[in-house]
């Protein structure tokens, strides 16, 4: 006779270690070098689907540009979306991470170094199914740029102190965010806030 094992008791202890597992995720997600780290991983991988998207691309100069100029496109929504809905969210491994940066703006605090990048192989490989080979490489090279870009202008916006007027109302328009959180989620454009209405209006003085 065997004696089972009450799943009663196994859930805390099963909680217990995932929660252990998504703390250490956070902890390793606030250094420098995960920050770095995630940079350098999505370049190689950035460079890798561009070269291979050239090298596979069938339609000539035009559709290869129409590839990154739709990725590009898309992740300024996909930039958007995971800002509002994801990191403004209960979710542990995104909203813990998001919650730091509010408090320590000028942190590392970023996704784990792997994580970005296996998103964007997975996507990668679902859509060469349905898409040219080449034309995929290209459009999620594009996305991968465009994260990249995100990255660094996030962490620019936090640590420069730009002199140029444009690009003091651009980075404003992120610090605003951090004072007013339900609103202004694009980083890189405000295109999306302007379309779905989360940009910041300043209201009134009243006299």
């Amino acid at each position: 006779m065997y004696l089972q094992e009450d799943p009663v008791v196994r859930q805390p202890m099963t909680k217990s270690l995932w929660q252990s597992f998504v703390d250490a995720v956070m902890r390793m997600s606030s250094t420098r070098a995960n920050y770095w780290a995630e940079v350098a991983v999505d370049g190689i991988l950035a460079l890798l689907l561009f070269v291979e998207g050239w090298r596979h691309l069938a339609g000539g100069l035009m559709v290869g540009v129409l590839a990154i100029v739709l990725g590009l496109f898309a992740f300024s929504f996909v930039e958007y979306f995971f800002h509002r809905w994801m990191f403004h969210t209960r979710i542990p491994l995104f909203a813990q991470g998001h919650q730091l940066h509010h408090e320590k703006p000028l942190g590392y605090d970023s996704l784990p170094f792997f994580l970005p990048p296996a998103v964007l192989f997975i996507l990668t490989a679902l859509l060469v199914v349905v898409l040219p080979i080449g034309f995929t490489f290209l459009m999620m090279g594009a996305v991968t740029l465009g994260y990249i870009a995100y990255g660094l202008s996030h962490f620019t916006i936090h640590h420069v102190r730009f002199k140029s007027p444009l690009m003091r109302r651009w980075a404003g328009s992120h610090h605003v965010h951090h004072y007013h959180p339900n609103s202004n989620f694009g980083v890189t454009t405000p295109l999306w806030d302007v379309l779905l209405g989360t940009r910041y209006v300043r209201e009134a003085r009243k006299l």
